[in-house]
């Protein structure tokens, strides 16, 4: 069965490889608990971009790691994480970033209000000032891939090093997902309404 341009696959149809980096993703943080969205559907098949990671199981452990260290180990506090995924997930018109991170952005306190005005690209009085900042940053890494000094100045003054670099990975990291989500037109799950 095809899942967007890939074919979709079932846990035991995967060689071992492929296996072992499924078993991580699902045996790692992202499966502990209850998540906040469905990382496999009814069958075992994975979801959104990791399905497309089991295609080369070398290069998709290593941005699965990378995944990990920037969502469960950055210092950026998790409401301003959801902000810079949903503010990228809108810039680059990708569905499924955006049905995931509006389901987690709920579970770490971001209202219907907070959500409407990312979707809509608006600002959010709600937001406090490192909030505004951290958007302001996304939004200026996607569209220059850099920081002008005033910006940077402040964003290193705000963040420090260790969150700032921590966000412009976050950055690098959603922004390949996306591309990895849109080449392999990887749709969103049945029922989910399309954010855009």
């Amino acid at each position: 069965m095809k899942h967007g341009r890939l074919p979709w696959l079932k846990p035991e149809a995967l060689s071992p490889k492929q296996r072992e980096l499924y078993d991580r993703i699902l045996g790692g943080p992202r499966g502990q608990g209850a998540p906040a969205f469905a990382l496999t559907d009814a069958e075992g098949r994975l979801n959104g971009p990791f399905n497309a990671l089991l295609t080369s199981p070398e290069v998709g452990t290593a941005v699965q790691d990378l995944g990990v260290a920037i969502r469960y180990r950055s210092g950026l506090p998790e409401r301003a994480r959801e902000i810079a995924i949903l503010e990228l997930a809108r810039a680059r018109h990708c569905a499924f970033e955006w049905y995931a991170h509006e389901r987690v952005g709920r579970a770490v306190g971001l209202t219907d209000d907070e959500i409407a005005a990312l979707r809509a690209g608006a600002a959010c009085a709600t937001f406090d000032a490192r909030e505004v900042l951290v958007r302001r940053v996304v939004r200026a890494l996607l569209a220059e891939r850099d920081l002008e000094d005033a910006l940077f100045n402040e964003a290193e003054r705000s963040l420090g090093d260790a969150l700032l670099t921590d966000l412009v990975a976050l950055v690098g990291y959603y922004d390949l997902l996306a591309l990895l989500l849109r080449v392999w037109r990887t749709p969103l799950p049945d029922g989910a309404e399309a954010p855009f």
